[in-house]
């Protein structure tokens, strides 16, 4: 087993680190600098006869479509027996609160979704008949280094309160768990599958930084409501805050016969601060505007 991983950003570089934990022979591309394990994207073409496995974790270009199709797509299949192709629950858009499953058809309105969708049916017709597909829709990521605990411990975490809102949300170390897994428990040679990379309860912005707080001893931010904080918002943070779904997962923890490390929100705040800094302080009183007096401390 050969892995290529095309992308060497947060996400890649997680299931990079946890397959060649595995014993798996890896190659990442980047843009920057390559290294030991490292390669120019521009000879990803090339690798792909001495590779089995290929993971492209790089976002679709505007009007250009997907990077590795559009420059190496003609080198497909090689040797390549499974591809992975990790994708967005934006696909999905504005479900108002409802619940999306593995089987629910996509229905995007975000020009960065719109793109997602496109690149997942380029990769469907470059998979079909040829080589096993994996396409993953991931919720929002979160791990060491990007998640609430760094924006409360710098003092930049806002308390956004948009009532009946949720997200579904992903550990990073779970996704590569998943890729490992998918990896070992393939679709059908010329098939496609979708898969959801999500834990299993969607939250609540405010009702996350209010565990965190507990978790670190620190007082709740104040609480804005979403019309006060949306001028100020990006345009990237806004159009998440625009849709609101939550993300079902329960075909995809069978069809890889796997359960989440991280669950919840509470599972994998707590592990970022046993790996990040020293054990945390016991939780402090329940917040009544947020806080869950129920949870046991970590």
């Amino acid at each position: 087993m050969r892995l290529l991983i095309v992308g060497h950003g947060y996400t890649g570089r997680e299931v990079a680190r946890q397959a060649r934990a595995a014993g798996i022979d890896v190659l990442v591309t980047t843009r920057g600098t390559p290294g030991p394990g490292l390669i120019p994207f521009a000879e990803a073409g090339r690798a792909l006869a001495a590779t089995t496995h290929l993971l492209v974790t790089a976002p679709p270009a505007e009007g250009l479509g997907d990077p590795f199709l559009a420059a190496h797509g003609a080198a497909l299949p090689g040797g390549l027996v499974w591809a992975g192709y990790l994708s967005t629950t934006g696909v999905y858009g504005d479900r108002a609160g409802a619940w999306v499953d593995e089987a629910t058809a996509p229905a995007p309105t975000q020009p960065r979704s719109l793109r997602r969708l496109a690149a997942e049916e380029a990769w469907r017709a470059a998979a079909a008949g040829r080589f096993a597909l994996d396409i993953f829709r991931i919720a929002g990521i979160y791990g060491p280094g990007r998640s609430v605990i760094e924006e409360l411990l710098a003092g930049t975490a806002r308390r956004v309160i948009k009532p009946g809102h949720a997200f579904s949300r992903i550990h990073v170390e779970d996704i590569g768990r998943a890729v490992l897994a998918a990896m070992a428990r393939p679709p059908a040679p010329g098939t496609a599958r979708v898969l959801h990379l999500a834990d299993d309860e969607p939250a609540a912005s405010a009702d996350v930084l209010a565990y965190a707080a507990r978790l670190l001893g620190l007082p709740l931010p104040p609480a804005i409501a979403y019309e006060q904080a949306e001028p100020a918002m990006s345009p990237m943070a806004r159009s998440f805050w625009a849709e609101n779904r939550r993300v079902a997962n329960a075909a995809t923890k069978a069809a890889l016969g796997l359960a989440w490390a991280y669950p919840s929100y509470r599972e994998g705040l707590a592990a970022i601060i046993r790996r990040t800094a020293a054990p945390p302080p016991a939780p402090a009183a329940p917040d009544p505007a947020g806080g869950r007096g129920d949870d046991p401390p970590p």
